[in-house]
């Protein structure tokens, strides 16, 4: 006959292997923890996964009302507020935290770093459904980020800060913005152009990067709307410098300007359109 696996929130060498996995995991990826020691009595992240882990276990033991009390002292000792419904998966590092908000049906995958002011919300009133997101493995939250929805983040996807995520990010991606839009992630792209070929042969080439980054920054995470926009005000930048090269090229030929005319007989003044590009109205209105 077989017996029950034990669950680990009710064996004692399983929560000290937990809390060792903590402490290391912070003083891996917070460079100011300096003893295991500082780790334990002064970081409020690990504390509020400390009070969230005895919540937890209340909550699974159908004592809502002590749950949801121990969950609110830990909000109070903190300035962490997780329901004590969440699911925390292993080496979960949450980072300052204060003001982070985790939702009653959010999942939290193993090795994800939190910062201070992130909500994983809901946005449905519906009781039961699953109304708060999944974050799998490795997912970095950037500070003031909000995930709202019952979607999934997918492994070591990257949320930036202040963000609005309000739809799945793929596995590796990048959503920053608000409302947030998704950089696909590198090996997605990689056949688009020979350009990303070589750069995805270069990075199989190179050492293996680092796999933590802080506040979900990342090389070329730049917002994909804000880089077209600033490619049209580059473009229309040098405009005016080329119409001017025209005018020029064409007086040489000896071309007359004023005999110019545009299909519909109106007459096509190059200068006074390179003038108006220029900001100059009313000298081109001249």
């Amino acid at each position: 006959m077989q017996t029950a696996a034990l669950n680990p929130y009710d064996s004692l060498t399983a929560m000290f292997t937990r809390l060792r996995e903590d402490i290391a995991t912070i003083r891996e990826r917070d460079p100011a923890a300096r003893s295991a020691w500082e780790v334990l009595t002064c970081y409020p992240g690990l504390h509020a996964l400390m009070f969230h882990r005895f919540a937890h276990a209340c909550w699974r033991a159908k004592r809502r009302w002590l749950a949801r009390f121990v969950s609110q002292f830990g909000r109070f000792m903190t300035g962490i507020e997780i329901h004590p419904g969440a699911t925390v998966g292993r080496r979960v590092f949450i980072d300052h935290g204060m003001g982070v908000v985790i939702g009653e049906t959010a999942e939290i995958g193993d090795d994800c770093t939190i910062y201070q002011g992130v909500t994983l919300g809901g946005t449905s009133l519906t009781r039961g459904a699953k109304r708060h997101p999944t974050l799998e493995r490795g997912v970095i939250v950037g500070a003031g980020a909000k995930v709202l929805g019952g979607f999934t983040i997918g492994a070591d996807a990257k949320i930036g800060s202040n963000a609005v995520v309000v739809k799945p990010v793929p596995a590796g991606g990048t959503a920053v913005g608000n409302p947030a839009r998704v950089i696909a992630p590198a090996t997605a792209t990689a056949a688009l152009s020979p350009a990303a070929d070589a750069k995805a042969a270069d990075a199989k080439a190179a050492p293996a990067r680092a796999a933590f980054c802080a506040y979900g920054i990342t090389p070329n995470a730049d917002d994909p709307v804000s880089l077209a926009i600033h490619g049209l005000i580059d473009h229309a930048a040098t405009q005016s410098q080329r119409i001017d090269e025209i005018v020029a090229a064409l007086e040489r030929l000896g071309a007359s300007l004023e005999a110019l005319q545009g299909a519909d007989g109106a007459l096509v003044d190059l200068r006074r359109l390179s003038a108006a590009m220029d900001g100059k109205v009313e000298e081109a209105a001249r």
